[in-house]
């Protein structure tokens, strides 16, 4: 009997790399699936290097069995930039098992980790000396740092600390054709021509493979102050925040608006979550202030508050009195968050305007909700300091809802066109993004950034449909 080679691509992918780093099969169905459980997809195999040089070897098998690679971090992006939509011709590779954090610098504050590095261990490692990383994420115990440098992660210590991009000093990056570019710098400032690694950031794996990375860092705050504040409107949100910028400066770490409705959302999700505020203000601000040294900030933030009650502009508040106390509060923003997926499928927005225009855009884009589906609940919240507003839209349980989130999405981003702002603040572009991501490319951004993909990835090969589509040629 003749035996017949086996020649499919999972084959192929088995005798180039060996069955380690080749996983298929029903175990790689977590992979396959988006953060939220509403995308569920499949792939022909789950690559898993351990080194730079694998992953060399899996772009290259990759490439010569015309497969197309979807780079995959901690699985907890919001946009299917890491979810596979073509499973027959698509390949994931994970970065998980690129764990190392390979050097931390106490005295130039810096550290060397690889794109695997699960961020709350590297939080961890750098607490214990006396070193601080500034992203902070709801996700922090998932998400990995290849992943929040190939989105460009914000968070909400961007008021302070920048986005992700802003606390990069260097990268090493496969490309697609298997080349190692090797940005891998401590330099605080390095002015020598173009910024290469700027293109990785954000590119959401469309240009290559982040494997390692070197981060800025700063001192671990030993002073924190957390507050919660009941307001009289949004529009006194901006004029507190204001008025901390001037006061408070850059000890200002976080600065978030809440509506009511969020105390209902966090109690169910956490019903013995303590609620230290009555929740019938029409706006609260959580808002935190934070240092090192010789600064005193409980004594700031006493002198904050005093000038805020004062002015009129704080009705009530709380001050958290210890770490328990303050992770209470936070947990309120981040407890709203799974009291709306309890409620089922909803949109999720991440918007950006003008922080100036953010209360008039907050009451426009509700009000045209409202008008259009009157069972439809929003939910508005965010980063006051950034303008970034996550407005989302619950549909009414006795409609569409897919139908009703469509609606919504294309409500919403004819109010962000109108306030000239932007539909992706922090989280990318994606799969979900693309396509009003596309419609508001000029001709000539969409030339350079085919022309920068084609230049990298002629093929396609990494990531396609994330950002531009396949085919999108200028």
């Amino acid at each position: 009997m003749t035996h017949t080679p086996d020649t499919s691509p999972l084959a192929g992918l088995r005798a180039r790399l060996g069955d380690d780093l080749v996983m298929s099969g029903p175990d790689i169905a977590p992979y396959c699936t988006d953060w939220h459980g509403d995308e569920v997809s499949d792939a022909i195999a789950v690559l898993r290097p351990q080194s730079t040089a694998e992953v060399t070897a899996c772009l290259r098998a990759a490439r010569e069995l015309r497969l197309s690679v979807i780079p995959q971090g901690g699985r907890t992006g919001l946009v299917l930039g890491a979810v596979p939509d073509a499973p027959a011709t698509q390949v994931i590779l994970s970065l998980e098992r690129m764990n190392r954090i390979r050097r931390i610098d106490a005295a130039g504050f810096s550290a060397e980790v690889e794109s695997g590095v699960v961020l709350q261990a590297l939080q961890d490692r750098l607490a214990e000396q006396g070193l601080f990383f500034p992203l902070a994420l709801g996700a922090q115990g998932s998400c990995q740092i290849g992943g929040n440098l190939s989105t460009n992660a914000g968070g909400l210590n961007v008021l302070r600390y920048g986005m992700t991009r802003a606390s990069v000093l260097g990268l090493e990056v496969v490309l697609p054709d298997g080349r190692v570019l090797d940005l891998r710098r401590h330099l605080h400032k390095d002015n020598r021509g173009l910024d290469l690694k700027q293109l990785f950031i954000g590119a959401e794996g469309t240009l290559g493979v982040i494997t390692a990375a070197v981060l800025k860092l700063t001192p671990q705050p030993e002073q924190t102050a957390t507050a919660l504040l009941a307001l009289d409107s949004l529009d006194g949100a901006i004029a507190l925040y204001q008025l901390a910028r001037r006061q408070c400066c850059d000890l200002m770490s976080a600065f978030e608006f809440l509506p009511p409705l969020a105390f209902d959302l966090a109690r169910e999700a956490m019903p013995d979550l303590p609620v230290p505020l009555s929740p019938d203000a029409p706006a609260y601000v959580l808002m935190d202030l934070s240092g090192s040294g010789l600064v005193d900030i409980e004594g700031l933030m006493t002198r904050f508050l005093e000038l805020g009650f004062e002015t009129g502009m704080i009705r009530d508040g709380v001050v958290a009195q210890s770490q328990t106390q303050a992770r209470n509060l936070w947990l309120i923003r981040e407890g709203m968050n799974d009291g709306q997926a309890r409620r089922g499928r909803h949109l999720r927005t991440d918007l950006s305007v003008p922080l100036s225009a953010l209360p008039a855009f907050v009451a426009e884009a509700e009000a045209a909700i409202h008008a259009a589906l009157p069972g439809a609940v929003c939910v508005s919240y965010g980063h006051v300091g950034d303008g970034n507003v996550h407005l989302n839209v619950l549909p009414d349980p006795g409609g569409d809802a897919g139908a009703q989130i469509a609606q919504a999405k294309e409500i919403l981003n004819a109010v962000v066109a109108r306030h000239d702002g932007s539909i992706s603040a922090e989280h990318g572009i994606g799969r979900l993004k693309r396509a009003e991501f596309e419609a508001g490319l000029s001709d000539t951004q969409r030339a350079l950034l085919a022309g920068i993909r084609d230049l990298l990835d002629p093929g396609r090969m990494m990531n396609p449909n994330c950002q531009l589509a396949t085919t999108d040629r200028p």
